[in-house]
């Protein structure tokens, strides 16, 4: 095989795994951060369901306050009773006692449904904190794995631009430019093999004189359709 094109075929071997580990390696800081993106999810629950559970909390307390309120003003009702000196007074001091009974009973059913509320939304919070606890481990696991995947490609990808770079020195420039060219042009493939008479990168077939010529792999030639460098694998 001419020699020029056994060094443009490595190094299109060596360009098609830089592409790779380069999109490996945009690819894993997406994933570390949907890892976190997902914790931080699991933990704003929480701390949703805690704010939520400290509102029910104030207000169950102020409840509370207004029953103690509906109580002492009750007993002052109560107090009058013995201070009033005609029916219809004794009469209106009973009503007004009786609408504090009914304002009485209603708190205490508001209390009663925000107390079942707080029940409910601490075992919720539970379940919420046992989700955050099992997510920070499994996302510990998950991001530790995705960063030594990172150095790895990280050194990959170095040694494999070494090994680049030291292989395009023996390539002519003017070669080198046109096998740049097409890299760009080509969507990273610049050097592809024929297949059964076939361009494996355009699928235009050659023509019988061309792919004899290309069978012999003693020259760089050139796809007559998409201008890529051909070679033959036997």
């Amino acid at each position: 095989m001419d020699h020029e094109l056994r060094i443009l075929i490595d190094l299109q071997a060596l360009d098609t795994r830089i592409a790779g580990l380069e999109r490996q390696l945009e690819a894993i800081p997406a994933r570390i951060q949907t890892v976190r993106d997902t914790t931080l999810e699991a933990r704003r629950e929480v701390e949703r369901l805690r704010a939520q559970l400290d509102e029910i909390k104030k207000e169950t307390r102020a409840k509370e306050k207004e029953l103690d309120y509906q109580a002492s003003q009750r007993a002052k009702c109560e107090a009058r009773l013995y201070e009033v000196k005609t029916n219809k007074e004794y009469s209106a001091v009973l009503a007004e006692i009786e609408t504090l009974k009914v304002e009485k009973a209603r708190i205490e059913e508001e209390i009663l449904s925000l107390m079942e509320a707080q029940e409910r939304i601490t075992r919720e919070i539970a379940e919420a904190e046992a989700r955050l606890h099992a997510r920070e481990q499994a996302g510990g696991v998950e991001e530790t794995r995705a960063q030594g995947e990172l150095r790895e490609a990280e050194a990959a990808l170095a040694q494999v631009r070494g090994e680049r770079e030291s292989l395009s020195r023996d390539v002519p420039r003017d070669v080198l430019a046109t096998y740049r060219r097409l890299l760009r042009g080509r969507g990273g493939l610049a050097v592809v093999p024929v297949q059964g008479g076939i361009c494996a990168g355009c699928h235009v077939a050659l023509t019988p004189q061309h792919f004899q010529e290309v069978r012999l792999n003693q020259t760089v030639l050139a796809c007559e359709s998409c201008g890529r460098i051909l070679y033959w694998v036997a």
